[in-house]
C-alpha cells in the first residue's frame, strides 16, 4: 500500500530549514556561545521582544539546536560547533545567500512558465551598489570554503594562487590563514573587481592583487602554481564554461594544480548528489544558462585543457572538488 509519508516528510523539512536560517540571520548562536542565556536577557542583547523572540528559541531547542532548561537556553553540540560565528569550524557563513537562494527557488514553477528566470543575476550587468552587497554576501563563506580547501590540499609548494572569479576574494583569506607567504591574485569581472580591494582590506588582505578580466574570454596576466575557480563554472553556458577552464590552464605555470569547486555538479545519471540536483533548479531562477554540469562534462573540458590525474571529492560541506595537474 502507498503512503504519503515521503510528501509529508518533505513539506515538514522546510520549517525547521528556515528556523535555523533565522538563527543564523539574528546571530543567536554566536550570541549564546558557550552560555545559557534566558529569553529576557538574549532578547535585551539582540533587541528583540522577549516574548517573540521565545517562539523561535523554543522552535529551534524542538530540532535539538538548542537545549533549554529551566527557561535557560543554550547551544546543542552541533550548533555549539558549527553555528557559533567566532569559530574556525562555522558552517553558517552563507546563510545570507540562502535568503537569495531559497527565495529564487519559490519561483521554479514561474521561471519555467516564462521560459525565463524570474530571478535573474547578471554579474556582467550588475551596478556597483549591487556588486558589493552580492560580494559581502558571499564574503563569510568563501573564508570557510578557503580553509576546507587548505585542509584538503598540501599549500608546501605553493608560491603563487589565483582565485579565478572568487567575488571579493575572501576564499584566499581563509587559504592562506597558515601560510600568509603565499602570493594571491584575485581576477574577477571590472565591476565586482572595483569593490573587491575595500572588502579584502576589512579581512587584512591588502596584499591581495586585484586584476580585471574575463575568464571565459583570455586568461589572467600571470602564471601560477595554483588556480582556483569556485561556483564559477556552474553559472555559464557550456562553451563559456568550457572556455572558463581552457583559459585557467593557461593561468598556470607547467606541473600547477587547479581546483574547481561548487555543489552544482551531477553524476553522469543526474540523479544525484541532491545539492546538484536541486540547485539545478535553483539555477533555472537565477541565471539564463548556468546549471549543475555532469561529472563527465568536467572531466572532458579538464582533459582537453591540458590536466591530468583528474580526481573528484568532497569537502566537509558538501562542496564538490575537483583537482588536477597541467601536464608539464
Amino acid at each position: 500500500m502507498v503512503d504519503s509519508d515521503r510528501i509529508d516528510n518533505l513539506i515538514a523539512a522546510v520549517p525547521p530549514a528556515l528556523a535555523l536560517r533565522a538563527g543564523l540571520d539574528l546571530g543567536i548562536f554566536t550570541r549564546l556561545g558557550g552560555s545559557a542565556m534566558t529569553a529576557d536577557t538574549l532578547g535585551a542583547a539582540l533587541k528583540i521582544e522577549p516574548d517573540r523572540l521565545s517562539r523561535l528559541l523554543y522552535a529551534l531547542a524542538s530540532i535539538g539546536l538548542l537545549e533549554v532548561k529551566d527557561g535557560q537556553f543554550r547551544n546543542g553540540a552541533e550548533a555549539f560547533a558549527f553555528l557559533d560565528a567566532s569559530k574556525p569550524t562555522y558552517r553558517g557563513g552563507d546563510h545570507a545567500l540562502l535568503r537569495e537562494l531559497w527565495g529564487a527557488d519559490l519561483l521554479t514553477a514561474e521561471s519555467l512558465r516564462q521560459n525565463r528566470p524570474a530571478a535573474l543575476h547578471d554579474f556582467s550587468e550588475a551596478g556597483p551598489e549591487a556588486a558589493v552587497a552580492f560580494s559581502r554576501m558571499l564574503a563569510p563563506g568563501g573564508v570557510i570554503f578557503g580553509r576546507h580547501l587548505a585542509q584538503k590540499m598540501d599549500l608546501s609548494a605553493i608560491g603563487s594562487v589565483i582565485d579565478i572569479g572568487g567575488g571579493a576574494g575572501t576564499i584566499l583569506v581563509g587559504l592562506r590563514e597558515g601560510r600568509p607567504q603565499i602570493a594571491a591574485m584575485l581576477m574577477e569581472l571590472p565591476t565586482v573587481a572595483a569593490v573587491a580591494p575595500a572588502i579584502l582590506s576589512e579581512y587584512g588582505a591588502d596584499d591581495v592583487v586585484v586584476e580585471e578580466g574575463d575568464i571565459t574570454v583570455a586568461p589572467s596576466i600571470g602564471r601560477h602554481d595554483l588556480a582556483i575557480l569556485k561556483a564559477v563554472v556552474q553559472v555559464l553556458p557550456p562553451d563559456q564554461a568550457r572556455s572558463s577552464i581552457l583559459n585557467a590552464a593557461r593561468c598556470l605555470t607547467p606541473g600547477a594544480e587547479i581546483a574547481i569547486a561548487g555543489w552544482g555538479v551531477v553524476d553522469d545519471d543526474r540523479l544525484g548528489p541532491p545539492e546538484g540536483v536541486f540547485l539545478n533548479l535553483t539555477f533555472l531562477n537565477l541565471y539564463r544558462h548556468g546549471e549543475s554540469y555532469t561529472e563527465g562534462q568536467y572531466r572532458a573540458w579538464m582533459t582537453e585543457a591540458g590536466f591530468r590525474d583528474i580526481s573528484r571529492s568532497r569537502l566537509t560541506d558538501g562542496c564538490t572538488l575537483f583537482r588536477a595537474r597541467l601536464a608539464g
